[in-house]
């Protein structure tokens, strides 16, 4: 598989440019494949993909460790959706979930993915997050403020 290259700031704006508006973004994932996934490959896989808040978290019930998991990996595809990044080379590292005050799921986006969402100018973003034992699911939703910045 060839090395994937950060797009120039550029492109970037090229992507998102054609996307103006509301984006929306949705991922489900199953969250056998992602407990698989964690028990073979163990802790490479969850620091590869998580951050450590998101670890943290996920493995403090362990009865629900593998769907809270799941459900963080969905959020993340859900915004690399929502942002255009498919084709990036964004890392899901710099997606993060991260709990508000009343214990809401929040956007932690660093990287190439903050990159992306600061191309739109001021946003409202929320995104969703759901699991039960066998899926879980995200969707993330960007609502710009004002009018798309073309300059990068």
């Amino acid at each position: 598989m060839p090395p994937l290259c950060l797009p120039a700031a550029s492109q970037l704006t090229t992507a998102l440019r054609h996307r103006a508006g509301v984006r929306i973004g949705l991922d489900t994932v199953g969250v056998h494949e992602v407990d698989a996934a964690w028990r073979h490959f163990g802790q490479r896989y969850l620091s590869k993909l998580f951050t450590d808040d998101e670890v943290a978290y996920s493995l403090s019930a362990p009865a629900c460790s593998a769907e809270r998991l799941a459900a963080r990996f969905a959020a993340k595809e859900a915004v690399i959706k929502a942002l255009n990044l498919g084709e990036a080379g964004v890392s899901f590292k710099d997606i993060g979930i991260e709990h508000g005050a009343g214990g809401e799921p929040r956007l932690a986006l660093q990287g190439l993915a903050r990159q992306a969402l600061d191309v739109l100018g001021p946003a409202d973003v929320a995104v969703s997050l759901s699991h039960d034992p066998t899926h879980a699911c995200a969707v993330v939703v960007i609502v710009p403020l004002g009018p798309v910045q073309m300059d990068a």
